[in-house]
C-alpha cells in the first residue's frame, strides 16, 4: 500500500530593499532626510548635464541620476553597467506632474505653429511612461515597466506594485522611482513651490539578495490602500511602528509611534515622490536601528484614499 504525502508548498517570496539613491537638490544620502547635515549635495545645474542625458526631458534626467546611485548602492551597478539580470528586472515609476511641462509646451507649439511646428525628437516626452522607459533602456532592464500617476498616494502605490511583481514571481528585482520636476507650469498648477528631484529604491526577492550576498536594508512587511488612515494601517498589517513618516501627524486615527516625522518637509510639494522619499528615510533609520519597524503613510481625508507601508529592519523580530 502506498502512502500519499501532501505537496510541500513553496515558501512565500519576500521583497527586501537593498539600495537607495537620491537626486534631490542639496542632498547626498538618505540620512539627510532625517536631519543629518552635510555640505554640498546634488546640484541640478551641474548634475543634469552629460551626453547620456541628451534629448531627454527633465523628469527622465532626474530619474536617471537617482537610479544609478541606487543600483550602485545595491551592488548592481559596476564599472558603468548593470550587473543584474535584465530580463527579470522591473522599473516602476511614480510621478504626477512629470510630463506636464512637456505636454503644455507641445500644446503651445500646436496653437502657434500647428502640428508642423512639432519636433519628432520631443514627442516621446509627452508620454507618461517616458521616464520608466528611459531608465529601462539606459540599464537594459527588460522586465515589467509601469508608471503610476494617481495622486498623493502614488509613491507608496508604486512600492506596493513593485512588491507585488516580486512576490508573485513576475520579477526578481525592481527599480522603483519617485520623480517630480519643478517649473513655472507645475508651480502654477500646485499653487506652491514643487520638489525638483527624484528618489530611487532597489527591491529584490529575499532569495535573490541572499544568493548574491547583498546587504538587506529593510523588508517590505506590508502594503495597503484604504479609504482612511486607520483602515490602511490595519490592512497593511497593523504593526506597532517605532517611527511614523507622514504628513498627517495630527490625524487622531494615527497609530502610536515613538517618533513622527515628515522627511519631505522643506523640499517643496513632493507629490508622487513623497512616498518614496519616506521609504528612503525609513532605510536610513533602519540602517541605525535594525530591529525597528517604520510606517510610511500618504494621502488623507481630502484625497481618494490613504496608502500605508510597513518596513522592518534586518534584525526585526516579528
Amino acid at each position: 500500500m502506498s502512502t500519499a504525502y501532501p505537496a510541500t508548498a513553496s515558501p512565500p517570496r519576500v521583497a527586501v530593499l537593498t539600495g537607495v539613491g537620491l537626486a534631490v537638490p542639496g542632498l547626498t544620502l538618505p540620512d539627510e532626510l532625517l536631519g543629518t547635515v552635510r555640505d554640498g549635495g546634488f546640484d541640478p545645474v551641474t548634475g543634469l548635464v552629460g551626453r547620456d542625458l541628451r534629448h531627454k526631458d527633465r523628469a527622465s534626467r532626474l530619474a536617471l541620476r537617482a537610479a544609478a546611485p541606487a543600483l550602485k548602492d545595491a551592488g548592481l551597478f559596476i564599472d558603468g553597467s548593470y550587473h543584474g539580470v535584465g530580463d527579470t528586472t522591473a522599473v516602476v515609476v511614480s510621478t504626477n506632474v512629470g510630463i506636464l511641462e512637456n505636454v503644455c509646451s507641445f500644446a503651445d507649439t500646436i496653437a502657434r505653429d500647428t502640428v508642423l511646428g512639432l519636433s519628432p525628437l520631443g514627442l516621446p516626452q509627452t508620454s507618461s511612461n517616458v521616464i520608466a522607459g528611459s531608465v529601462a533602456m539606459a540599464h537594459g532592464l527588460r522586465g515589467p515597466n509601469v508608471t503610476l500617476c494617481n495622486g498623493p498616494t502614488s509613491g507608496l502605490d508604486a512600492l506596493y506594485w513593485a512588491r507585488a511583481l516580486i512576490v508573485t514571481g513576475r520579477a526578481d528585482t525592481a527599480v522603483v522611482i519617485g520623480v517630480e520636476p519643478a517649473g513655472d507650469i507645475v508651480t502654477k498648477l500646485l499653487g506652491t513651490p514643487a520638489l525638483d528631484g527624484a528618489v530611487a529604491l532597489v527591491l529584490e526577492s529575499a532569495a535573490s539578495a541572499a544568493e548574491r550576498g547583498a546587504t538587506v536594508r529593510a523588508t517590505v512587511a506590508g502594503c495597503a490602500r484604504a479609504a482612511d488612515l486607520a483602515g490602511a494601517v490595519a490592512r497593511a498589517g497593523g504593526l506597532t511602528p517605532d517611527l511614523w513618516l507622514t504628513e498627517a501627524a495630527d490625524d487622531p486615527a494615527g497609530p502610536r509611534a515613538n517618533a513622527v516625522l515628515d522627511p519631505a518637509a522643506g523640499l517643496g510639494a513632493a507629490s508622487g515622490a513623497l512616498g518614496l522619499l519616506q521609504a528612503a528615510a525609513a532605510i536610513a533609520h533602519l540602517d541605525e536601528h535594525g530591529g525597528h519597524t517604520v510606517l510610511a503613510t500618504c494621502g488623507g481625508p481630502e484625497d481618494d484614499g490613504v496608502a500605508a507601508v510597513f518596513l522592518t529592519g534586518p534584525h526585526h523580530t516579528p
